[in-house]
């Protein structure tokens, strides 16, 4: 103990065995105030009076004295050999003993005499040897004996149904008490009766562990010793003082380090109530709004010559696909289902698809109206949109048999990732690869005719928008790749509606400007001027249409025949203007020489 009174300041409860419990010679008073409070166990004792009687009555030169060595030495100590001094000795010699011992050594020797006298009953005991040591205890084994009118048992463990009295030491101030008994085990009921404790000591070495922990054992200690320690993540304790913590269901629940219950696992998707989501959705509310708008003006104005430049009723079949394409968004938002990861990329790209062929059927005409009249013959525009139309188509049939978008779940610690999976990567890059491809065509087509008239020329606009979207895209891919999580849709739904902002202030944003607030241009005579303007740049004549001078003034208005994609109601413009007749001349009018004809 010396070591731990030296260095543990903590006082402890001590518990003693029976060999040490009544030892007032293991600490002094001084220590045991330093090291806490001592239990000892020891074997319940009973009345040794008449063994105190025995040292009371001895006396000097006594029969008892003659037949016992240890008195015989014990008395030869004594240098006067009276009766009194050897009195004064046996006083201290009782007052010294250790009651528990003598009981003890009572019970041990009355055994014993009993267990041989009852082999003696039958065998011949008055020659040596005639009982071994080894007999004894076979015999002292489930035996029953009695000792001053008490009877005693060996059970088969050879504990004897004596009980143990529990003292608790204490001090006076100058010495230790260690036979101060507070409580008595009876080991016939196993009950436990106090007496006289009045200390309230919990019995342990370590504090019991809460929930949310599990007892690990120290290394070299007693089980009772134990440090207490946190449950791991997805792993809980509910009650105090558990052996080991519980698992939680890894797929729909959870649990933080030092938990005492697992937690439901929270799904997790882009919301229709997330801010970013809301933001998104008044976007493509918006987009909606304005192209009804655009729509509802192009008809009202259908005859006007911007309108017809523009491309008249492919100008609708363009809005319609970007309502389309609006409405798709909407299907990237709320908790995913198998049809709505179906509907969204199939609605998308047949919207798109339509709304770049148009697109590209406007470049191609005008193209082919100036520069490329020997394939004017191929232009048929409806069947070049619905023949681009049924290749997307085809794309996605081939992915929804194949590789259909489904709903996923993805188990991350604390949450279930709800999402679409696009099935097949390949087929989803086939089917956006296949619009950027004609996005592609458009931009070089815009490219080619860039030195178009001004009137007709949408090179500039078709340039902007289709790069504005080939660049959204080309972001998209690897942002698209590396990024993980419920805003994973809201990548793709940001580059679906840039995409259509950008057609519609590329393409149709100008023309409304031009209806509404320039409405001095939007004129046939401004559309013919321009024509002519264009043609007279490099050769100083409407192409290679050779005309007088007299007919190059630009104050006449030239009348430019063959160009009914360019013009489809020139006949009824005739009827309400009629060009200005030129100027009076005294000779013959020449006739025209044509090389080449403005028409498709």
């Amino acid at each position: 103990l010396l070591p731990i009174i030296d260095s543990d300041t903590n006082r402890r409860l001590w518990v003693a065995s029976d060999n040490w419990s009544t030892s007032p010679k293991v600490v002094t008073h001084e220590e045991l105030n330093l090291i806490g409070w001592v239990v000892g166990f020891s074997f319940e004792s009973r009345d040794i009076t008449p063994f105190k009687e025995f040292l009371k009555n001895l006396e000097f030169d006594s029969v008892a004295q003659k037949n016992n060595s240890l008195l015989k030495d014990f008395y030869s100590t004594f240098m006067n050999n009276n009766n009194e001094q050897v009195f004064m000795m046996m006083e201290n010699l009782i007052t010294s003993t250790d009651a528990g011992n003598v009981f003890s050594i009572q019970m041990a020797v009355n055994a014993i005499a009993q267990a041989v006298a009852k082999l003696c009953s039958n065998r011949n005991c008055t020659t040596p040897g005639a009982i071994q040591p080894w007999e004894l205890l076979p015999e002292l084994r489930n035996s029953t004996y009695e000792m001053n009118g008490t009877s005693y048992t060996f059970d088969e463990n050879g504990d004897v149904n004596l009980g143990y009295q529990i003292s608790l030491w204490s001090t006076t101030g100058q010495s230790v008490q260690t036979l101060n008994v507070v409580s008595m085990y009876h080991q016939q009921n196993s009950s436990l009766t106090s007496t006289n404790l009045k200390l309230s000591v919990t019995s342990k070495c370590s504090n019991s562990c809460n929930p949310g922990q599990f007892k690990k054992s120290a290394e070299g200690q007693h089980t009772c010793c134990y440090d207490c320690i946190e449950c791991a993540e997805n792993q809980y304790s509910n009650s105090t003082d558990m052996d080991q913590c519980y698992s939680c269901d890894n797929i729909l629940e959870w649990a933080e380090p030092g938990s005492s219950t697992c937690k439901p696992k929270t799904p997790e998707f882009f919301a229709w109530n997330d801010g970013f989501a809301m933001f998104l959705l008044s976007l493509a509310a918006l987009g909606v709004l304005v192209v009804f708008l655009v729509s509802f003006l192009f008809l009202w104005h259908r005859d006007s010559p911007v309108v017809k430049a523009a491309g008249g009723p492919l100008c609708q079949l363009i809005l319609f696909s970007l309502v389309g394409s609006f409405v798709s968004s909407v299907f990237f938002v709320g908790k995913p289902m198998d049809i709505q990861c179906k509907v969204r990329q199939v609605l998308y790209s047949l919207s798109f698809t339509l709304c770049v062929s148009c697109i590209l059927v406007k470049s191609l005409k005008i193209l082919l109206a100036f520069q490329m009249k020997p394939l004017s013959r191929l232009y048929k525009p409806y069947i070049i949109v619905c023949f681009c139309v049924l290749v997307q188509g085809a794309n996605c049939t081939w992915w929804l048999i194949l590789f259909s978008p489904h709903k996923t779940s993805v188990i991350n610690t604390s949450s279930i990732l709800e999402e679409c999976h696009e099935g097949s990567y390949v087929a989803f890059g086939a089917v956006f690869g296949y619009i950027a491809l004609l996005a592609l065509v458009c931009f070089i087509f815009a490219f080619k005719g860039r030195k178009l008239p001004e009137k007709y020329n949408e090179a500039k606009f078709i340039t902007f928008g289709m790069l504005v979207y080939l660049m959204a895209w080309v972001i998209f891919i690897p942002i698209y790749v590396t990024t993980a999580g419920k805003y994973l849709p809201a990548v793709e739904m940001v580059v679906i509606l840039i995409s259509n902002y950008a057609i519609l202030c590329c393409h149709f944003f100008p023309k409304c400007y031009a209806i509404i607030f320039r409405r001095m241009y939007n004129t046939r005579a401004d559309f013919m001027r321009n024509v002519y303007e264009y043609s007279t740049k490099g050769a100083g004549s409407l192409g290679d249409l050779i005309l007088p001078e007299v007919y190059k003034s630009a104050e006449n208005l030239y009348t430019i025949s063959k160009l009914p994609h360019l013009f489809p109601g020139k006949t009824e413009f005739k009827q309400r203007q009629q060009p200005t007749a030129p100027p009076a001349i005294t000779q013959e009018k020449p006739r025209l020489s044509l090389k080449r004809t403005l028409s498709i």
